[in-house]
């Protein structure tokens, strides 16, 4: 089989790229080794960066998201017992984000693949990329007892922090930063309206909570816990009295429970792989980043990716210019670093350390008054968080 533009993964970015390149006029197809119920049972992320919000809209599969996804115009800091307001929309000169689930994004961008009549291969085990350091890249899989052969001309790596993409690049030419946080983050779904109509970052003694939410029934509440935690010790009573300890007392007066029908355990960490790019071979989202989810980052890093390279492979194919292509990596890592960044101070921020000293806790305490009593720290907070521009 033959394409211009192979695909490895079929998470967000790899349904993002694919279906921009659909709408281009530009052939690609996309596998996975996992099938398509599998990957809409994944439970992620729902903060949208207005950039991302775009990317949707071309790639034609925005309009669930506009009819059933809730506009964010600000969000609250909860500390000292007290609420502080970031208005996103005020400090950004009108600019917000959209709360609108990963599996309902996944999901119409899927319903939009299979209208256009593009071709995604699930259940292909072992993909494997080979000579894209060549002019004729190509794909190895495994489907129904046979190993088969896509032929390209350049692949996408979307296939996430433990995929083949990244693997297969010499170790040699890869350099690898990263940061391991000591807590990680239990969270739970169930069915109950959110405790505030936007998103809640609460810093604590007892450690950091948030409260989020995926509809105006569906709730999506977290709080910091040791690495070590397990699972198995946290019923439903014992966190929802963990999540109220946490938050102001208006707050905690406000949230109703119910059983969860989720509940995760998420380490959290940074990591970047320079470069992006391999002669023909690209990594994209979390193949190449991972940032703490604390920042809102890592799937708007993604989308920020697929712009990247979305317009890199648009020009080389439409103008015959390879400039997007060579600039790809360089483009992507600049805001990718600045995303990082900005995830590890939040959580710098919001978290309560292990080792945290007196004088530790007192710049902690210092920061965050400063930030809800400075309009230009607050600006800077709402710039980042809304998304910056590509």
């Amino acid at each position: 089989m033959r394409t211009q533009v192979a695909i490895i993964g079929s998470g967000p970015s790899g349904l993002l790229l694919g279906q921009l390149l659909t709408e281009a006029g530009v052939e690609n197809v996309i596998l996975d080794r996992v099938d398509k119920d599998y990957i809409l049972g994944r439970v992620r992320a729902g903060v949208l960066e207005e950039g991302t919000v775009g990317l949707l809209d071309q790639a034609k599969a925005g309009a669930r998201m506009h009819a059933e996804g809730l506009p964010h115009d600000g969000f609250s800091l909860a500390f000292d017992g007290r609420d502080h307001r970031i208005d996103l929309f005020g400090l950004t000169g009108g600019k917000r984000v959209m709360i609108y689930g990963q599996t309902e994004l996944t999901r119409d961008l899927m319903d939009r693949r299979k209208k256009s009549g593009a071709l995604t291969i699930y259940e292909a085990a072992d993909v494997q990329p080979h000579e894209f350091d060549r002019q004729l890249p190509y794909l190895t899989y495994d489907k129904d007892g046979t190993t088969h052969r896509l032929y390209c001309d350049f692949i996408a790596g979307c296939d996430g922090f433990h995929g083949a993409s990244r693997k297969a690049v010499p170790e040699k030419s890869l350099c690898a930063f990263e940061k391991v946080y000591p807590f990680g983050w239990l969270g739970i779904l169930a069915e109950v309206p959110p405790v505030s109509h936007e998103l809640i970052y609460a810093n604590h003694p007892r450690g950091f909570a948030l409260c989020s939410m995926r509809s105006q029934t569906r709730s999506r509440y977290y709080i910091q816990c040791p690495l070590d935690e397990r699972i198995e010790n946290w019923g439903d009573v014992r966190f929802w009295d963990e999540l109220r300890r946490r938050l102001p007392a208006h707050h905690a007066d406000a949230v109703r429970t119910a059983p969860s029908f989720e509940k995760s355990i998420a380490p959290l960490r940074s990591f970047v792989a320079e470069p992006m790019r391999f002669n023909r071979l690209f990594l994209v989202g979390d193949a190449a980043h991972i940032v703490p989810p604390t920042g809102a980052k890592g799937l708007n890093l993604a989308a920020s990716d697929v712009y990247y390279l979305f317009k890199g492979l648009i020009e080389h194919y439409q103008e015959g210019s390879n400039a997007g292509i060579d600039a790809y990596s360089e483009h992507a890592l600049s805001r990718v670093w600045k995303a990082v960044r900005f995830s590890w101070w939040m959580t710098t921020m919001l978290h309560r350390f292990p080792d945290t000293s007196d004088f530790d806790q007192k710049i902690q305490e210092a920061e965050l008054d400063y930030l809800t009593h400075s309009r230009a720290a607050a600006t800077a907070l709402a710039e980042n968080y809304v998304g910056l521009a590509y």
